[in-house]
């Protein structure tokens, strides 16, 4: 590989022996990102009829969730209505006291189960999905092996979307300078892992062999879904030629629980794709008349 071209690299850049913070970066996230946690201003969270309340945005991690909630829904668990607030991250919701209580690490998604006394929040998409798996007793194998491998695979994913996410998507698409050296590595680590599930869903239709579960539901918004929605880099990794993964990604695709899911709480995307909010099952007709 040749050398990174000085052009691509911050001049004169020595780490120092101790960092601190500087006044700005640039970039999208300039006046979001901090070194220290908790609330910045106070707000409480709002609360709609239904049992489960779910705080997000749309994206990959948000996905997740809203995608659990429509196929427990389809699947008739009718306990599993809910409503959908968007806590949009671009303008720095998530550190709404309300929320920063419910998630003290100020991510989305955050989610709040109302139906038990006292109340549950529950934090971080991984752990979400495994609630409401455990609580509606649907999408998470009881067979030994089957289950192991359902948490395989979404421990799999909370671990590797970092690389995508964080990684190349932040260097490629956000970055206020393109550093060659951090996208190549982050591209490469990328190919990686879109070749690992390529290799595995070659051998099986579902992440767990002809079982659909909570991994499918947590991968398929990140693999190749961001890549494709988010930001935009499916040319650049050459998503085309994961031909297995793609067949796995585009048959989840077609579900319509995900198809109502995926729109949840987005801010972005073409018309159609958008429900900022969701509190009723009719909020998908205008949308979604079709599906």
């Amino acid at each position: 590989m040749r050398p990174p071209s000085p052009e691509a690299q911050p001049a004169g850049y020595v780490p120092p022996k101790v960092w601190s913070p500087k006044t700005s970066y640039g970039g999208q996230f300039a006046t979001i990102n901090s070194p220290t946690s908790g609330a910045r201003f106070e707000k409480e969270l709002p609360v709609g009829k239904h049992p489960l309340q779910l705080y997000s945005q749309g994206t990959p991690n948000g996905q997740k969730i809203a995608i659990m909630l429509e196929e427990l829904l389809a699947a008739g668990h009718a306990e599993a209505e809910y409503d959908a607030w968007l806590i949009d991250i671009f303008k720095g919701d998530q550190f709404a006291s309300g929320f920063v209580t419910v998630n003290p690490n100020a991510k989305i998604p955050a989610l709040v189960d109302r139906s038990v006394d006292p109340i549950m929040p529950v934090f971080e998409s991984g752990s979400i999905l495994v609630y409401l798996a455990e609580k509606f007793g649907a999408f998470l194998p009881i067979e030994g092996r089957a289950r192991v491998e359902t948490f395989n695979w979404l421990m799999w994913q909370m671990g590797s979307a970092p690389f995508v996410g964080g990684g190349l998507g932040h260097f490629f698409a956000y970055a206020p300078l393109k550093i060659e050296y951090a996208i190549d590595r982050y591209a490469m680590e990328t190919k990686r892992q879109l070749h690992v599930l390529d290799k595995h869903l070659g051998k099986h239709e579902f992440l767990v062999g002809d079982q659909y579960t909570i991994a499918d539901m947590a991968v398929w918004p990140w693999y190749p879904g961001s890549l494709f929605g988010v930001y935009n880099m499916h040319e650049f990794v050459a998503v085309e030629q994961y031909t297995h993964l793609l067949r796995w990604y585009e048959a989840i695709a077609k579900r319509p629980a995900v198809a109502r899911g995926r729109v949840v709480n987005r801010t972005s995307g073409e018309p159609g794709t958008m429900l900022r909010e969701r509190h009723d099952a009719r909020d998908f007709e205008a949308l979604l008349p079709a599906r």
